[in-house]
């Protein structure tokens, strides 16, 4: 039975076997991030297909679509677009098994194990009851395909095109991820729900020398296992266990052959923090230990720095929120919508409010099995279920897809619904 999201229908099971379709699809084939030109063109045939103004290459392969209904709020919604360099290990009959050219110039395979396949299907969902309900509602929807999301490159490279100038200024921005939560859950808060993240690539150098002959080089490989060890203390020893940080070192790269000493070892880092104080100390402790480590190696010069991606904290506006929650409790009822702590993932979905200068309100929507997560939670094992990022990771189709559609609608109603503005 069709239910309604608000003011408006919910998916009628014709348009939910419809995108079901269409995200086995985007999940089958997936793109990194900044190539997403398959699924714009998929994102941007939907949006004229149901009456949209849609302006496509934004900043690279954004699409933007604009409903205007009268007058009355302007409403943004997104939703990100890019996979990730993984190889899939789901299982699923639908899984990829699609390779590609990574921004290091390496081949990869390539996954959706973060499941923003899924919230292009819910944006078009909600994009397609909007115009089809328009009697309904009063303003205008700007409906956001965003591209480069996993590298923090997408929104920028939006904003830098032009978008704030080439658009209607939104009252208000909303946006949605699934996460490995007890699917048809909705979690929420004010304030900050994202960690800020910063991605680091770092060349520490030597001097390559044959492998039998250790004392005419200067191993970068013992030069960086030794920094990733000492980077370990970083959190243990000079953060304050009221603070929150992440330091990950996700690469380190380093010679060819087993008898060749090389002349440089690679890495790249990745940070997470709440405060910006907390942030500043991390990366200047990340720098000293890593100039400190080639100095004791006797390092021919120091390492090298170059930053791979910057995203700020996502920070949801108090007012705004509130009115979010109000409409999905009234929607969902509110054993479905939670109040949850800080995550440590990192968005750049942020940087559009920022733009603008207009509120920003971002939520979660579980994707896990509701059966599944509460074996998992009565056995205190739900750290244990696939999250984010992780190869096995893929939300169950239903309630996700069905939730995430209702919850978008619900949120923007809140403002376009007449009265509710």
């Amino acid at each position: 039975m069709d239910t309604q999201a608000g003011f408006l229908p919910g998916p009628s099971a014709e348009l939910l076997a419809q995108l079901e379709h269409v995200y086995q699809d985007l999940h089958a084939n997936p793109e990194l991030s900044m190539q997403e030109h398959r699924t714009a063109a998929i994102a941007a045939a939907w949006l004229r297909q149901h009456g949209y103004e849609v302006t496509e290459g934004i900043g690279g392969t954004g699409v933007v679509g604009v409903l205007r209904n009268g007058d009355g709020p302007v409403v943004l919604l997104r939703a990100d677009m890019d996979a990730l360099p993984i190889r899939e290990s789901t299982g699923l009959p639908y899984a990829s098994n699609k390779t590609g050219t990574d921004r290091f110039g390496q081949t990869t395979s390539i996954a959706h194990s973060c499941g923003h396949d899924m919230h292009v299907a819910w944006l078009m969902g909600a994009t397609c009851i909007l115009a089809g309900n328009r009697a309904a509602w009063r303003g205008t929807v700007l409906a956001v395909f965003q591209p480069g999301e996993e590298t923090a490159q997408g929104a920028r490279a939006m904003i830098e095109d032009g978008m704030v100038k080439r658009f209607p200024r939104p009252d208000v921005t909303l946006g949605q991820h699934v996460l490995p939560l007890s699917a048809g859950q909705i979690g929420w808060r004010t304030g900050t729900i994202l960690s800020a993240g910063d991605s680091l690539e770092v060349t520490m150098f030597g001097r390559g020398a044959h492998g039998s002959m250790p004392q005419k080089s200067i191993d970068p490989v013992v030069m960086a296992a030794s920094a990733v060890m000492r980077l370990q203390t970083v959190v243990s020893r000079e953060v304050a266990m009221t603070d929150a940080a992440v330091v990950t070192v996700g690469t380190l790269q380093a010679g060819m052959n087993e008898n060749v000493i090389p002349d440089r070892a690679l890495l790249r880092l990745n940070v997470r923090t709440f405060k910006t104080e907390v942030r500043t100390r991390v990366l200047a402790a990340i720098k000293r230990i890593l100039e400190a480590e080639a100095l004791a190696s006797g390092a021919p010069k120091p390492p090298e720095f170059s930053v791979l991606s910057e995203f700020p904290l996502t920070r949801n506006d108090e007012a705004a929120t509130h009115k979010v929650v109000a409409a999905l409790e009234q929607h969902f009822g509110a054993g479905r919508v939670s109040e949850i702590s800080p995550a440590t993932a990192s968005e750049d979905f942020g940087l559009f409010g920022t733009a603008w200068n207009t509120p920003s309100v971002f939520w979660v929507i579980g994707g896990i099995d509701p059966a599944r997560y509460e074996e998992a939670s009565k056995a205190g094992k739900v750290d244990e279920l696939p999250a984010n990022h992780a190869p096995d990771f893929a939300p169950v189709i239903h309630p996700t897809l069905r939730t995430g559609i209702e919850a978008m609608l619900t949120a923007a109603g809140a403002w376009l619904r007449p009265g509710h503005a």
